[in-house]
């Protein structure tokens, strides 16, 4: 109760902070019945200095990701893209030739989300890469509630696993809830292969 209590402060402490009123629905009591599943690639993995490369995210609607409604843009970068990175996500400088600004591919993310739950893997490290720049935009950090899947991954394994030693990686996850691996790995990949594995460890219960 108490938990709440501070939640909903911190929420409206958060909503307070909005700059641009047309962004009040990203606040909205979310009735879609949705959820949103993303992801990021970026130009590496510290959201205080790095930069994102590409946005991928896909729904979920009655237990079924909704192929038909994919999300992906790129994003022009001012950080040099390294070669280290490039052999990650295969996003090269030629390829972001036609890329928008962060600041468009974060309207149209925004809008595409609206007030649903955001799902993910390694979700707060996505979320806290679009943070950076809705702190600036708009004042605000991303409003919606979060679920992430290694947490339900866990939950689920741990009571079959003693000692408690278990591997969250992306990969031992997708082979050990029999989903197949999509291979190519970029934004929009991950989101569907993620969204596989909620459903899987759900069980068509939302949570």
């Amino acid at each position: 109760m108490l938990f709440s209590f501070f939640a909903k402060l911190k929420a409206e402490a958060n909503r307070s902070r909005l700059k641009d009123k047309n962004f009040e629905f990203l606040f909205d009591k979310d009735d879609s019945g949705e959820y949103v599943v993303f992801d990021t690639e970026t130009t590496g993995l510290n959201p205080k200095e790095d930069e994102i490369l590409s946005i991928g995210a896909v729904k979920i609607k009655d237990n079924k990701i909704l192929t038909s409604q994919t999300f992906e843009v790129f994003l022009k970068s001012p950080k040099e893209i390294s070669s280290r990175s490039i052999k990650i996500h295969h996003i090269r400088p030629f390829d972001l030739k036609e890329a928008k600004t962060t600041e468009e591919g974060i309207v149209e993310f925004l809008n595409f989300v609206g007030s649903r739950p955001l799902i993910g893997y390694y979700l707060e490290f996505d979320v806290s890469m679009i943070n950076k720049y809705t702190k600036k935009m708009l004042g605000i950090t991303l409003p919606n509630r979060m679920i992430e899947v290694s947490e339900i991954y866990f939950d689920k394994t741990i009571s079959l696993i003693p000692q408690g030693n278990i591997d969250l990686r992306f990969d031992t996850i997708l082979k050990n809830c029999g989903i197949p691996n999509m291979g190519v790995h970029n934004a929009v990949n991950d989101a569907i292969m993620t969204a596989m594995i909620y459903l899987k460890l759900t069980q068509g219960k939302n949570r």
